[in-house]
């Protein structure tokens, strides 16, 4: 994906951009795809573009991807000197003005924007310079974009503005009404369809950075997962299994390869990452990743921040047998030719987050423009949503357990070293157990990136997870029926009355 970046990052500044909160200003270098779609290469220009917007300090730089730690009951403030907006998410004391939401809102439309422009650009081209074929797979991609960007906002949000063509005129949807949840997640779904029917199996130099027709496929599943389709969840996800050696997906023996930044490009087990680019930065916040600054160990020889930390009680009550946890979690670190326990770290004393911070690739001292690939969905998740669906429509058959203790069997190699840990499911668990056993291992197999507060949204575990004795992060002001959502951002109101009603409880 490198190779794209580096090549189509300066198409950022001829895109039309046009976000809900710029909507009174004009655009971002405003150009009719009539004039500026010529070739091929000019819709992968709008592409890329959408990909530079999503690799930003705005997306999943920082602000979206840090708001989804903090919700959850994984991640914990650390240091408490960290600026009230995050502290905010993490308390479940935000409101309309706070600036994580504010941030992420508008890039995704940005996001949305280029897509859009991407598949009017694609659809102007003349025949005698690109096939049909060639066609519908650059459209199929920006709508993957598309899809995958109003996925993130509908589940944060539920009801917002839908835009899916082009807006040469910022005047005509800034009065934009808001599309409901189920009509968002029908379109979202129609744009994967299209994505999975013309999106190429695999593509060239097993680049992952761009979604192949088994992204399409395993991005639905979540979607029906999601949506509770427990049939169709299923039916997604056995077709990527059934498909892995085409696709070329499997779980790669060593967990702990997953997160080390200069092993990341193709790995199998990756289904769709976004690619940030070592020590390099554009404007806008493009590759301006934080989230290894953010997650890092603040004090003495580290430079992180110590801002988002696991929940004590998440590392307290992780099994050390689980080679996942060591991968996961610093818990010490050398400090002056020392090693060091978290319970002796210069400023916050606590286990810190490792997947981002431990093997930056090229990066500055604070861990920051790291060489990470970000992982969006990855093979293991597959086998998940298959053993969670599959229970729901038949129990626990040979067939879930079996998908859960592939995930264990590769959670025993302990470096290249062979350990009893974690035991393989037996049968005779019951489907509530077993429905309970898949979610812990998700919350294990999946610590720290980006996916428990979507579990906890859709299976309604809040009250459980902040208010019950087993609370992992206790806040005692969790209210279900306000909390499952973010609220609105103020200034989008403020500019667009049609917004209103707020959600609820804001």
């Amino acid at each position: 994906m490198k190779i794209y970046l580096n090549r189509y990052l300066s198409a950022l500044l001829v895109l039309l951009i046009v976000s809900c909160t710029d909507l009174e200003e004009e655009p971002v270098g405003v150009l009719s795809p009539n004039g500026f779609f010529q070739t091929p290469s000019d819709v992968e220009a709008a592409i890329f573009g959408a990909y530079g917007r999503m690799a930003s300090e705005p997306y999943y730089g920082r602000k979206l991807t840090l708001t989804l730690q903090l919700l959850s009951d994984m991640c914990d403030i650390g240091d408490r000197g960290t600026p009230a907006r995050r502290q905010e998410v993490n308390d479940f004391t935000a409101e309309s003005n706070n600036g994580m939401v504010s941030e992420f809102w508008p890039r995704s439309y940005e996001i949305i924007s280029a897509a859009n422009n991407a598949i009017a650009g694609a659809d102007l081209l003349d025949a005698s310079v690109i096939s049909e074929e060639r066609r519908n797979e650059l459209k199929a991609e920006a709508s993957f974009i598309r899809a995958f960007t109003y996925y993130h906002l509908v589940q944060l949000f539920s009801a917002i503005p839908y835009i899916d063509y082009v807006v040469n005129d910022p005047s005509s949807v800034v009065d934009l009404e808001k599309t409901s949840e189920d009509d968002v997640y029908a379109n979202i779904i129609a744009d994967l369809e299209f994505a999975q029917q013309y999106l190429p199996m695999q593509h060239p130099n097993n680049v992952r950075t761009r979604p192949s027709k088994g992204t399409a496929y395993t991005m639905l599943a979540s979607v029906y997962l999601t949506r509770g389709d427990w049939q169709q969840a299923y039916d997604h996800a056995k077709w990527v299994i059934d498909n892995a050696g085409e696709l070329n997906y499997a779980l790669v023996p060593d967990f702990q390869t997953l997160f080390v930044a200069t092993e990341e490009d193709g790995l199998p087990e990756h289904i769709f990452a976004l690619d940030f680019l070592g020590l390099q930065n554009g404007g806008g916040g493009e590759n301006d990743d934080i989230m290894g600054a953010i997650t890092g160990i603040r004090g003495a020889d580290q430079n992180g921040w110590s801002v988002s930390v696991p929940s004590l009680a998440v590392y307290n009550n992780w099994d050390s047998r689980d080679y996942r946890k060591k991968v996961s979690i610093e818990d010490s670190t050398m400090v002056g030719g020392i090693l060091t326990p978290y319970t002796e770290y210069q400023q916050v004393q606590r286990p810190h987050i490792a997947k981002f911070a431990r093997f930056p690739g090229n990066a500055n001292t604070e861990g920051r423009y790291s060489d990470h690939n970000y992982v969006c969905f990855r093979y293991a998740e597959v086998l998940l949503i298959a053993a969670e669906a599959l229970n729901e429509i038949s129990g626990p058959t040979a067939e879930a357990v079996g998908y859960i203790n592939q995930i264990r069997a590769r959670a025993r190699n302990w470096a290249g070293t062979m350990t009893s840990f974690p035991e393989d499911v037996v049968a005779g668990v019951s489907k509530d157990g077993f429905r309970d056993l898949v979610l812990e291992e998700r919350k294990l197999e999946l610590a720290f990136e980006f996916k428990r507060w979507y579990d906890i949204k859709r299976r309604q575990l809040g009250t459980e997870a902040f208010t019950s004795p087993a609370s992992l992060e206790p806040h005692a002001n969790f209210d279900p029926g306000k909390h499952y959502l973010l609220p609105l951002p103020q200034d989008e109101l403020d500019r667009n009355p049609n917004l209103a009603p707020q959600n609820p409880g804001y």
